[in-house]
């Protein structure tokens, strides 16, 4: 009878015929995400802001803290989707429902209004999601205290790691129409989430022989935490195997064709998936064209230019280590920044460098650079030839107040069911930030180096990379070379 009355309550708040005949274009949406909605549930809850900012703030922590490490080790939000469930289910169990009032107003609320539902559970992951992402500009910071040896003050310090995080909220708000409402931005990523919310969340019955999609993931889940002791505890050796390094143990060329760490890798593999995906994130949430393109890319530069461009010795590549980050002056040796900086004004002395030398990177990072250059402008003329007309169509509807009807099944049963965030919220927070991030570089006897031009000369370049860069992560979930390029074109410029 149960199951019955779920079923009903389902049919009820599914969309009308038309709106569902209008499905999502995108066959992994229609397959993952269902097209059923309960605007009863309720969702900002006591156990909401609880778990969210405790969720938030662990995962911002225990990031940053890991981060500092060679090979990096990233706890992603899917580990508070995991724990906050059982924890959520528990304050439905145990909190008062009883409602509490708020002193001195009509306001009240409840710290358990009921069972622990999927609304929150998402909204939860919202919120760990947004620290467990980290925060671009503390690298600046490290790179001040630890590397220059020189103070910053707090306020500054404190002022940049927070307009460089909210100024994306404003260009979120700006693109909203064409990187959300659009049925084609399916962001592969979150729909990992969502299939794993499901299989948490939605009753499924067990075929015979078989397993539960709940089931299945505790099986992987156990096992795959018991075998992370094993690469990073037991035998830390086996994260990056070179058989090539092996047999040829005092060769430098043999190191730098077959090096996991310091060279090609070729031959070499790793028995740890921290490794394995530390860069490129989950593969299974990248769609097999996006994964296809990655691995051609990486076979040319990696096996084919670099070899090339080194073994050449071109731009004297041979002084300089295969690959590595660092960077050298002409005789090999590391650059000695303190011999070119004004030690009073944080400045380069030009005369000095001239002196000195030029600043040389490994090939591969000069590669990289390149590489990296050459995607932003790629990224501009693909999302042109691919998604222009899409662009233009979504566009001329906006402007013609016919956006209301634009989009897929979801975007309209979010509009039907729920209130949308005003326009000018994002806007009045672009405004503001920019404002602070002014405020950042003139002020604090400018400390952070940056002049107000030179604020504005990024946002221009954030304007117009956002949508191209937004629109290839949002069907490939690939961003992070078009994201290293922006930052080194920032570099440059600013």
């Amino acid at each position: 009878m149960a199951e019955l009355q779920d079923e009903v309550t389902q049919k009820n708040f599914k969309v009308d015929g038309d709106e569902e005949e209008n499905d999502c274009p995108i066959e992994q949406v229609r397959l993952t995400v269902p097209i059923t909605d309960d605007p009863t549930e309720p969702v900002l809850t006591f156990r909401t802001w609880v778990l969210g900012v405790a969720a938030c703030v662990i995962l911002s922590f225990v990031n940053q803290f890991f981060g500092y490490r060679s090979n990096q080790l990233s706890i992603s939000s899917v580990s508070a989707q995991i724990v906050t469930l059982p924890l959520g289910k528990f304050m439905a169990a145990t909190l008062p429902e009883k409602p509490i009032k708020v002193p001195c107003t009509k306001w009240s609320f409840s710290l358990n209004p009921g069972p622990f539902n999927i609304k929150e559970h998402v909204l939860i992951t919202m919120f760990a999601n947004s620290g467990s992402g980290g925060v671009y500009a503390v690298g600046i910071l490290t790179i001040v205290k630890a590397f220059y040896k020189r103070s910053l003050s707090p306020g500054a310090g404190y002022l940049l790691v927070q307009t460089t995080q909210l100024l994306g909220y404003g260009w979120a708000g700006l693109f909203r129409k064409y990187l959300v409402d659009s049925p084609y931005m399916w962001w592969p990523s979150n729909l990992v989430q969502v299939s794993l919310f499901r299989a948490l969340h939605e009753k499924e019955k067990r075929s015979k022989g078989g397993v539960t999609r709940l089931q299945f993931f505790l099986i992987v889940f156990i096992s795959s935490f018991a075998y992370y002791l094993v690469p990073n505890y037991l035998f830390p050796s086996i994260s990056t195997v070179s058989i090539i390094c092996l047999i040829w143990k005092n060769s430098i060329t043999a190191q730098q064709i077959g090096s996991g760490l310091y060279g090609m890798g070729l031959g070499s593999f790793g028995l740890d998936w921290a490794t394995v995906a530390s860069f490129l994130g989950s593969p299974l949430a990248t769609p097999g064209f996006a994964i296809i393109n990655i691995l051609v890319g990486f076979f040319i530069i990696v096996y084919i230019l670099l070899p090339l461009t080194y073994y050449n010795n071109a731009y004297d590549a041979k002084k300089f280590p295969i690959f590595s980050s660092h960077t050298f002056d002409s005789t090999g040796q590391p650059y000695n920044l303190t011999r070119i900086l004004d030690p009073k004004t944080f400045s380069i002395n030009l005369d000095e460098y001239n002196a000195y030398s030029k600043l040389y990177l490994s090939v591969f990072f000069s590669v990289t650079y390149g590489i990296s250059f050459a995607t932003l402008a790629a990224a501009v003329s693909h999302v042109a030839l691919f998604n222009g007309s899409t662009i233009w169509q979504m566009w001329s509807k906006t402007r013609a107040a016919a956006g209301e009807k634009f989009g897929d099944v979801h975007t309209r049963l979010m509009k039907k069911n729920y209130k949308i965030v005003p326009q000018w919220w994002f806007h009045l927070i672009l405004i503001v930030v920019l404002g602070l991030s002014l405020l950042a570089c003139e002020g604090f006897d400018k400390q952070l180096q940056l002049p107000w031009w030179g604020i504005l000369l990024c946002c221009a370049l954030a304007l117009f990379f956002t949508l191209p860069i937004g629109i290839i992560t949002a069907t490939t979930n690939q961003a992070w070379l078009f994201y290293m390029g922006f930052v080194y074109l920032f570099y440059i410029v600013c």
